[in-house]
């Protein structure tokens, strides 16, 4: 029984460093060519790209291209700039005034 929940315990440490920001795709042997699942727009396999919802891709793997903000002031608001992929965090009431970010996550 102990080793079972040493077992357990030792899968739940290796599965934390894991990126959910990214997902895995199946590249086949010979491949050539491959459709991003966003845009279905084509690519050759070993090319990367950005794709409209701001994923950094190859054909096997798509990850978000930013870090989404956690730690903030709570006077300030995180808003995505989709043209330019990235948080920006300024004043609830100013927007023109940035605020700093002391944690994030992704990227």
């Amino acid at each position: 029984m102990m080793k079972l929940l040493a077992l357990a315990l030792l899968l739940c440490v290796l599965a934390s460093p894991s990126n959910a920001q990214c997902f895995s795709k199946d590249v086949t042997p010979g491949q050539t060519d491959c459709v991003d699942l966003v845009d279905n727009t084509r690519h050759e396999v070993g090319t990367k790209w950005r794709n409209s919802a701001c994923q950094d891709c190859t054909c096997s793997e798509c990850c978000a291209a930013y870090s989404t903000p956690t730690g903030f002031p709570d006077d300030c608001i995180a808003e995505f700039d989709s043209d330019a992929c990235v948080y920006v965090v300024h004043k609830k009431d100013d927007p023109s005034e940035l605020c700093p970010v002391t944690s994030a996550v992704g990227k």
